[in-house]
C-alpha cells in the first residue's frame, strides 16, 4: 500500500505559484483603454498557449474562438461591426501572458478580452484584466484560488468549477449497488490547481461511500516518465484509478499501465479524455473502452448554435471532430456575444453587471454565474465506448442507457 497526504503539500505549491503570478500580473498593470471606438471591427484580445506545455489545448482553444470569430461575422458582428481576434502566443509561460495581456490593454487598446487556457494562465491574466477594469471571460480556469479574491470582471465560460468538476461521478458511484462500488482506489495526481481540487473533491466523496485509498500521489507537471507511477499503482491493484490528467500524462499512464499489462476495473481521468481524437490516437482507440471523464460538452447535444459550430468546425479544419477545449473557447465567445448585444455598447462595467445578473445560451448549456463569477451548473458524466464518448449522466443529457465495465484490449487475460 502506497498511501501519504497530498492536500497540504500540493495546496502550499500551487497557492505559491499564483501568488507570484498574481504580483507580477499586478505590478504589470497600465492604463485602462477606453469604452470602444464606434468606427473600425471590435478587437478582441486573447493570449494563448499556442507553444509550451499547454499548446494541445491551447492550439484547440484558439480554433474554437476563430470558429466562434467566423460565426459571428457571418451574422453581422457585434454592434454592427465585424469582430477582428488578436490572438498571440504565451508559450505556457505565466510572464509572457501577464506581458501579453498588458501589451493587449495599454499598447493595441483592445476593445474586449477573451481568456487564456489553465487556471495557471488564467489566475495572472485575469488579475491584470481586473486591474485595468476589463471584463474577462475565460474558457478553462476552474480552480477555487480563480473565485476567492473578489473579482469584478472575471467570469468561467463552463458548467462548474473544479471541486465541483467529480460531482456526478461521486453521485454515480454512490447509485450502484453496494456490493458492484470500488472497493479501493488509486489517485496519481498532476501538480496543477485545476487538477487537485478535481481529484481531491473526488476522493473524499469517494472515501464518505467507504472507499478505501490505497495509493494517492502528486507527480510534476513535466514528468514524462510514469513508469514509477504505474508500477505502484499495478502493485495496489486498486479497483478504480482517477488520475488527475491534463493531456500527455493522462497518454503517459495509460501506455505504461498498458506496458505492465494492468487495467483497474474502473479509470477515470480529468480533461485528457476529452481531446477527441488526439486522445484515442494517443493511447489507442481499443484502450479508451471504459474510460470515464466529466466533461462540459458533447458534440451531439441539441444546445444553441451546438451543431453549427461543429459543422463549421469540420469545414475549417479538415473534417475534424471539435475537442472540449474548442467548444469551451466557443462557449466564452457565446457569452461575450450575448453581453455586448444585451448591453448594446462596449462597457466593461455594464457588461459584468448583466453577465452577474443574466443567463446565457450556449452550446454547453445554460450558464449563470455568483457573485464571484464561478458557473452555477453541472458537469456530463462521460465515456469511451467502441470508439466514440457517450454521455451517460445525468439521464436527461444522456446520449446513451448504456454504461460499459471492459478492459481494454491491452488487459485482456489479465
Amino acid at each position: 500500500m502506497l498511501t501519504r497526504p497530498r492536500s497540504r503539500l500540493r495546496a502550499a505549491g500551487v497557492a505559491a505559484v499564483l501568488a507570484a503570478a498574481v504580483s507580477i500580473a499586478l505590478a504589470a498593470c497600465g492604463t485602462p483603454p477606453s469604452e470602444g471606438n464606434a468606427d473600425g471591427p471590435v478587437t478582441i484580445g486573447v493570449s494563448l498557449p499556442l507553444t509550451g506545455d499547454f499548446s494541445q489545448p491551447g492550439t484547440q482553444a484558439e480554433r474554437g474562438y476563430r470558429v466562434w470569430q467566423d460565426i459571428v461575422n457571418a451574422q453581422g458582428g457585434l454592434l454592427g461591426r465585424p469582430v477582428e481576434l488578436s490572438i498571440t502566443d504565451d508559450a505556457s509561460s505565466q510572464d509572457t501572458t501577464v506581458a501579453n495581456y498588458t501589451r493587449l490593454i495599454t499598447q493595441e487598446r483592445v476593445d474586449l478580452l477573451l481568456g487564456t487556457f489553465s487556471s495557471l494562465l488564467n489566475f495572472a491574466a485575469s488579475a491584470v484584466a481586473e486591474r485595468n477594469g476589463m471584463l474577462f471571460v475565460e474558457p478553462a480556469g476552474g480552480a477555487p484560488t480563480m473565485f476567492e479574491r473578489g473579482f469584478r470582471y472575471l467570469f468561467f465560460a463552463q458548467p462548474a468549477t473544479a471541486p465541483r468538476q467529480a460531482e456526478i461521478f461521486v453521485e454515480w458511484i454512490a447509485s450502484l449497488p453496494p456490493d458492484q462500488r470500488p472497493k479501493t482506489a488509486a489517485y496519481p495526481v498532476q501538480d496543477d490547481p485545476f487538477t487537485t481540487p478535481v481529484i481531491d473533491t473526488m476522493q473524499q466523496g469517494l472515501e464518505a461511500l467507504g472507499v478505501q485509498t490505497v495509493y494517492s500521489s502528486v507527480y510534476p507537471a513535466d514528468t514524462t516518465n510514469f513508469q514509477p507511477v504505474a508500477s505502484a499503482i499495478a502493485a495496489a491493484r486498486p479497483d478504480l484509478v482517477a488520475q488527475g490528467a491534463v493531456f500527455e500524462d493522462g497518454v503517459g499512464l495509460v501506455r505504461s499501465l498498458q506496458q505492465l499489462g494492468y487495467s483497474p476495473p474502473i479509470l477515470f481521468q480529468t480533461s485528457a479524455p476529452s481531446n477527441a481524437g488526439q486522445y484515442s490516437d494517443g493511447v489507442g482507440v481499443a484502450n479508451t473502452e471504459g474510460v470515464f471523464y466529466t466533461v462540459s460538452w458533447n458534440e451531439r447535444a441539441s444546445t444553441p448554435r451546438n451543431a453549427d459550430f461543429v459543422k463549421r468546425y469540420a469545414e475549417m479544419y479538415d473534417g475534424e471532430t471539435p475537442a472540449e477545449d474548442a467548444a469551451d473557447a466557443f462557449a466564452a465567445g457565446q457569452v461575450l456575444q450575448a453581453a455586448v448585444t444585451a448591453v448594446g455598447r462596449i462597457d466593461q462595467t455594464v457588461l459584468a453587471d448583466w453577465l452577474r445578473a443574466n443567463q446565457v445560451e450556449t452550446i454547453l448549456g445554460t450558464l449563470s454565474w455568483d457573485d464571484t463569477g464561478a458557473p452555477e451548473s453541472k458537469f456530463l458524466l462521460a465515456q469511451w465506448q467502441s470508439g466514440q464518448v457517450e454521455i451517460v449522466a445525468p439521464a436527461d443529457r444522456a446520449t446513451t442507457d448504456r454504461i460499459v465495465h471492459p478492459k481494454p484490449a491491452w488487459a485482456q487475460g489479465q
